[in-house]
């Protein structure tokens, strides 16, 4: 047998053998939204939404300013796993228009004590995957939107604790 025989067939074997390490956790492929961050528009019709949208509210006052922001949800959108897209709107002040600041991914939200620009609250969604296992992506408020801060790849232990593995 050649040496270069030898040698093709060893990296084979090598390749064949060599076992690919857990999965690194990524942040999810959130459709295009009809709208840009900063941008006026109409909760009910803009953001993450289908053409026949089912629209749910999970308004909340996210800069503590007395006003909640307009948290619009289309069901129509969601996975059977309750996924949704939720599209976020800055409260309309005076005469102005409700302005789009992004969109968060998951089943629940949850609304943390940090903050991000313009006093609005970090918030952290829960995307739920196979197996058990879950995606928490944290969003904070820079430059008119919300964007994605951290990704954890969680899963439920049998205790009911969360496990997660950080990606930094």
């Amino acid at each position: 047998m050649s040496s270069s025989r030898a040698v093709l067939l060893l990296a084979i074997s090598l390749a064949a053998c060599t076992r690919k390490g857990p999965a690194t956790p990524t942040t999810l492929r959130v459709p295009t939204s009809t709208i840009q961050p900063g941008n006026c528009g109409q909760p009910e019709r803009d953001g993450v939404m289908s053409t026949s949208p089912r629209i749910d509210h999970a308004d909340r006052d996210l800069d503590n300013d007395g006003r909640p922001e307009l948290i619009v949800v289309d069901r129509a959108k969601c996975t059977e796993d309750g996924n949704c897209y939720w599209n976020v709107f800055r409260a309309p002040r005076d005469g102005e228009c409700a302005r789009y600041a992004g969109t968060f991914a998951g089943a629940n939200l949850e609304t943390l004590h940090t903050r991000g620009e313009e006093n609005m609250s970090d918030v952290r969604a829960f995307w739920k995957q196979s197996g058990g296992r879950m995606l928490l992506q944290s969003y904070r408020f820079v430059r008119d939107g919300y964007r994605i801060e951290d990704v954890l790849q969680c899963k439920r232990a049998p205790d009911d604790r969360l496990e997660c593995a950080e990606t930094r």
